[in-house]
């Protein structure tokens, strides 16, 4: 333990809080919460403590270099900054959900007069409503197809309004009875709110509610001899009804509760979640999670918890899980504030509850085997195209860090460069890097590739062998340069000159896919069915899309450049004032100079000096 460690540790707040592990790089190892700082962290290096958590944390105890801790109000307070933290900086050791920060819910645009039914990957407060989340953008579309053959309601991004047509005929989704054109006003806006509250019972889980509501009209619409309608409306009572006889579970009581199964391979975890509401299977869902082999079930259970019920938009009062989750009255208290109401674990031991949580723990391992078999076919594929490439180019192994550069420009004017970086074959976008042409003029794409090659490459010798900027920085195993020989030519001079000769380069064409090497007049050609082309092709597609994108955004600046934007002294504050006063530069120019130093903010001094500019 080192002295500054040592330090922290004796002065640890008794408060409830969240606490930072990091090694000796700065690197973030564990993220954890705590009821007492104090206690809680001290733990770790008693002998007499126990503990999952203890136990996970002692196995990486010698990494540990650093502690940085955040003191809370409440525990609660402190699960919601652990959570964050942990997408934040993704720690080894801690329980994540993949890809937590995009799975998809379903948005019903309650602000709008005729509301939209969509997927989304993103939760404004914007006054809709929510359900979610999906594990998979598959399990949303079965829901969208499933509630889009029973309502119509309409997909577009036209403003409607009550009592105001936006166009002037229906698209084809009214022609297929799957929108009921409020863009036209053939539906008011009170009947079109109708069918989405029935929506939003119908994802709620209370299929029978609305099974009920059209029933009643379906007797409605035949008393009065609409027997068409009446049709329609006994056909979608059919259709939910076949969905409830498949939601049925073996329970006779309206049971409201989630069901979680756990299954564990490696470092990876599988929970299979059952929702159950009103008795009946609304939603079932498998999340993939990274998980040491160290963490017990009750971590992984608790990471689960923690990440998913964060952003739940349905939390029932029971969640049955196979061991109690470690904190489980932490995490009751962070559900319970979220509900509403009381949320409470439950630990099945035996009967239905007991049998539907094996149904689900069985469903989590299947799914754990598959993934499990796909992640070792491509991580098999993976490694045959890096092999076959390095055979290939003559190289000393296979090529596990690759860089990729490309120049984008337009007529020579905004020419940038990218550089993206691919790690064992997967693309690493938290090492891409993008530079703004700065010493090169025109359409030059040799001396661009230099510039670039020279300021990146001038950053392998930042920071101390080890620190982080170093491993930042570190150098490829190969280096791709999108270009031919002439391309190829300029790196490798560029390389030459900063005493990086060694390093494996070269250049892919795109007409015909040729990879050209230093010192060779032929260029080597890969098979068109090559997992080593497929690869180059990959990261040559990167490079470019990664610096166009930069480069159009630079365009899109440049075409809405300010006269103000470059004037000393007038900042966006000000600009803001000046226009919202005189409109434009134009009119400014115009005005006499007192009238510009009375805008609030201005002054004579700065006035005279913005009408000089203008004028100039």
């Amino acid at each position: 333990m080192t002295p500054e460690l040592d330090a922290t540790l004796k002065g640890l707040p008794d408060r409830p809080g969240v606490y930072l592990m990091k090694d000796a790089r700065g690197t973030v190892l564990y993220v954890g919460k705590a009821q007492s700082l104090r206690s809680r962290v001290r733990s770790y290096w008693q002998k007499q403590a126990a503990g999952g958590e203890v136990h996970l944390i002692r196995t990486v105890i010698d990494k540990i270099a650093d502690l940085e801790y955040t003191m809370t109000d409440s525990v609660s307070e402190a699960l919601l900054l652990e959570i964050n933290l942990v997408k934040r900086y993704r720690p080894r050791y801690n329980v994540r959900l993949k890809d937590d920060k995009s799975y998809p819910f379903i948005k019903i645009t309650l602000a709008e007069d005729f509301p939209r039914v969509e997927r989304t990957r993103k939760l404004p407060a914007d006054g809709s409503r929510y359900f979610g989340p999906f594990a998979s953008a598959s399990s949303v579309d079965e829901a969208m197809n499933l509630i889009r053959g029973l309502f119509p309601f309409r997909t577009c991004t036209l403003d409607i309004r009550e009592g105001r047509n936006a166009i002037d005929r229906p698209c084809l989704l009214y022609h297929i009875k799957r929108c009921q054109a409020p863009c036209v006003g053939l539906i008011g806006k009170a009947e079109y709110r109708g069918q989405i509250e029935q929506i939003e019972r119908f994802l709620e889980g209370r299929q029978e509610v609305v099974a009920k509501e059209l029933t009643r009209q379906m007797k409605a619409a035949s008393d009065a001899t609409d027997y068409e309608r009446a049709a329609a409306l006994r056909d979608k009572v059919r259709s939910i009804e076949r969905t409830m006889e498949s939601q049925k579970m073996a329970a006779h009581a309206a049971t409201e509760e989630d069901l979680l199964g756990l299954a564990r391979q490696d470092n990876q975890a599988a929970v299979q979640l059952f929702a159950v509401r009103g008795g009946k299977l609304v939603g079932r869902d498998v999340f993939l999670l990274d998980a040491p082999r160290e963490t017990e079930d009750a971590a992984v259970l608790a990471g689960f918890v923690q990440q998913y019920y964060e952003r739940a938009t349905s939390i029932p009062p029971a969640v049955l899980v196979p061991c109690a989750p470690e904190d489980a009255p932490d995490l009751e208290v962070f559900l319970t504030s979220r509900r509403g109401t009381a949320v409470r674990f439950h630990v099945p031991q035996r009967g239905h509850k007991r049998e539907l949580l094996v149904l689900a723990t069985r469903n989590a391992t299947e799914t754990l085997q598959r993934e499990h078999a796909r992640w070792l076919a491509d991580q098999g594929k993976t490694l045959a195209a890096l092999e076959e490439l390095s055979e290939a180019l003559g190289l000393g192994g296979p090529p596990l860090r690759i860089e990729c550069y490309d120049i984008s420009n337009f007529q020579g004017a905004q020419s940038v460069g990218s550089m993206v970086v691919f790690e064992d074959g997967k693309p690493r976008t938290g090492e891409y890097r993008r530079f703004r042409i700065k010493e090169v003029q025109g359409a030059n794409d040799y001396a661009s590739h230099q510039e670039v090659l020279r300021r990146r490459f001038q950053r392998a010798r930042s920071g101390e062998e080890g620190s982080e900027e170093e491993l930042r920085w570190r150098l490829p195993d190969l280096v791709v340069i999108d270009g031919g020989k002439g391309q190829l030519s300029a790196a490798k001079m560029t390389l030459d000159e900063l005493g990086y000769g060694d390093l494996a380069v070269v250049g892919l064409a795109k007409k015909r896919e040729e990879i050209f090497l230093p010192g060779r007049d032929a260029p080597v050609l890969l098979p068109t069915t090559s997992p080593a082309l497929y690869l180059m092709q990959r990261l040559r597609d990167e490079a470019h899309r990664f610096a166009i994108t930069y480069h159009r955004s630079l365009r899109a600046r440049a075409a809405t450049h300010s006269a103000f934007d470059d004037m000393p002294g007038v900042g966006p504050k000000r600009r803001a004032a000046l226009l919202r006063v005189f409109g434009s530069a134009k009119r400014i120019r115009e005005a006499p100079v007192e009238q510009v130093a009375a805008v609030p903010g201005i002054g004579a001094a700065l006035a005279a000096r913005i009408k000089a500019d203008l004028e100039g």
